[in-house]
């Protein structure tokens, strides 16, 4: 079942790029899909939003090496090829790349992904931290040529009001 986030947010999804509904799309727990056609050999590229209350101490990298043990348990080796501290003090963000394989039907897809995270506070109480994860999967060939509209999007987010896109 899709999720919704804990507070809103609003960003531009880059032209070429369409929405889907996370349940139809494989991805319950997402907040937002967006899907990229045509399919490169058979994989769909796709950004997932999703994100949580941290109540927590753990840091953005920590946050971040949690996503590397969570895909860890489902495909065969994950490598973190790429990690950079962003933001300031009053607003972090991180950004990572992981590479790793995955087996679909019968063929096997070499994917990327890229995954940004942003530490917010709750506007309605700034005692609650909320980290919002942005994810960017696609083939390896398919990653260059699609990064920079994954990056526009990131550049793009913003606090919001009312529900999420």
């Amino acid at each position: 079942m899709s999720t919704t986030l804990p507070i809103p947010i609003r960003f531009d999804v880059p032209q070429g790029w369409r929405a889907a509904p996370p349940d139809e799309v494989g991805a319950p727990g997402a907040a937002f899909v967006a899907v990229h056609l045509p399919s490169d050999a058979g994989f769909t590229a796709n950004i997932t939003v999703d994100g949580e209350y941290r109540p927590d101490p753990a840091t953005l990298p920590e946050i971040a090496d949690e996503s590397v043990e969570v895909m860890g348990r489902s495909v065969a080796t994950v490598m973190v090829t790429d990690r950079r501290e962003t933001g300031s003090a009053d607003a972090p963000g991180l950004t990572q790349t992981l590479a790793f394989s995955v087996v679909t039907g019968r063929r096997c897809h070499d994917l990327v992904q890229s995954q940004a995270y942003f530490s917010m506070l709750d506007v309605d109480d700034p005692h609650r931290r909320v980290v919002v994860r942005l994810m960017f999967t696609s083939t390896a060939s398919q990653h260059p040529v699609l990064l920079d509209d994954f990056q526009n999007l990131v550049r793009s987010v913003r606090p919001g009001e009312g529900a999420t896109p």
